[in-house]
């Protein structure tokens, strides 16, 4: 299966869940903890290779993700504009 990517990125939700994790005060790993807690067994590195952007994120894990942080699943994929000057 081909995995297509957004602006050299292969997700649009890695800086948003970044930004959740840092608001909630979580680390990587008490991520991780979290989200296997609720039956996505990911691990730290994984997590890290989402905020950077080099790891697709299937759509179980995204609402996984959004129960964790307490959030729609939309909030997760709003994309910022980023102008080219």
């Amino acid at each position: 299966m081909k995995i297509y990517s957004y602006e050299g990125k292969r997700n649009v939700c890695g800086e948003k869940i970044r930004e959740m994790r840092v608001k909630n005060r979580m680390s990587q790993s008490d991520l991780a903890a979290k989200l296997q807690v609720n039956g996505v067994i990911m691990e730290r590195d994984s997590i890290s290779r989402i905020e950077s952007g080099t790891r697709f994120v299937a759509d179980y894990e995204l609402y996984i993700f959004a129960q964790v942080f307490g959030v729609e699943v939309k909030s997760l994929l709003e994309v910022q504009n980023k102008t080219k000057d």
